[in-house]
C-alpha cells in the first residue's frame, strides 16, 4: 500500500487504495485539515504529448485532498463517518515530466457542519532537487502556519491548483 506512518500506522483510508498505491503515494505529513503527499511520475503516467497526463495530476490532488478531509485517528463516533467530495475544480498551471517528483499540500479553508473547503497546490521537482524523506515514525511534521508548506519540504514549481469541496456523510 502507499507508504505513510501516523503514529507507527497506515491512514485508514490508504489501507485499500490500490489507486494510491500503484501511482506510489508517499505521505509526508498530516495533521487535522492538512496533508502533504509526493510522488514520482513513470512512464506510464504520461499523456501523448509525453507530459503527465492531467488525470493523473487529478488523482493525486484529491488523494492529498481526501487525506485532509478524513481524520488519521478518529475519534470514538467519528469512525462512523467518511468524509467525500462533494465537488471539485482544478486548475492546470504548467506541465510536468517524467522522473519528476510531484508534491501535493492540502489544506482546509473552511468548515461549517458536514461541508468544507479545501486548496490543494500540486509542485513538480527534478529528481534530486533537495526532496526530502518522510518524516520518521510517530515524528511530528514540520511546524507551519495553515496554507504553508513544512519548512523542510521543497516541492519546486507549481503546476496546478485544486479546489475541494467535502461533505460528511454516513459511512455504509
Amino acid at each position: 500500500m502507499a507508504e505513510l506512518t501516523v503514529s507507527g500506522g497506515t491512514h485508514p483510508i490508504l489501507k485499500d487504495d490500490y489507486a494510491s498505491e500503484w501511482m506510489g503515494i508517499e505521505v509526508l505529513a498530516l495533521d487535522d485539515g492538512h496533508a502533504t503527499i509526493r510522488m514520482r511520475l513513470r512512464q506510464e503516467m504520461l499523456n501523448g504529448f509525453g507530459m503527465a497526463h492531467g488525470g493523473m495530476i487529478f488523482a493525486f490532488g484529491d488523494t492529498a485532498f481526501a487525506l485532509a478531509c478524513n481524520p488519521a485517528n478518529p475519534l470514538p463516533g467519528e469512525d462512523s463517518n467518511i468524509t467525500v467530495a462533494a465537488g471539485v475544480d482544478i486548475n492546470f498551471l504548467k506541465p510536468a515530466f517524467r522522473g519528476q517528483v510531484l508534491t501535493a499540500v492540502a489544506n482546509r479553508r473552511a468548515s461549517t457542519g458536514r461541508s468544507g473547503l479545501y486548496d490543494i497546490q500540486i509542485y513538480a521537482a527534478d529528481p534530486g532537487a533537495g526532496i526530502p524523506t518522510a518524516a520518521p515514525a510517530g515524528a511530528a511534521p514540520a511546524a507551519t502556519l495553515p496554507g504553508q508548506l513544512p519548512t523542510d519540504i521543497l516541492p519546486g514549481e507549481l503546476i496546478a491548483e485544486f479546489r475541494g469541496r467535502s461533505r460528511t456523510i454516513s459511512k455504509k
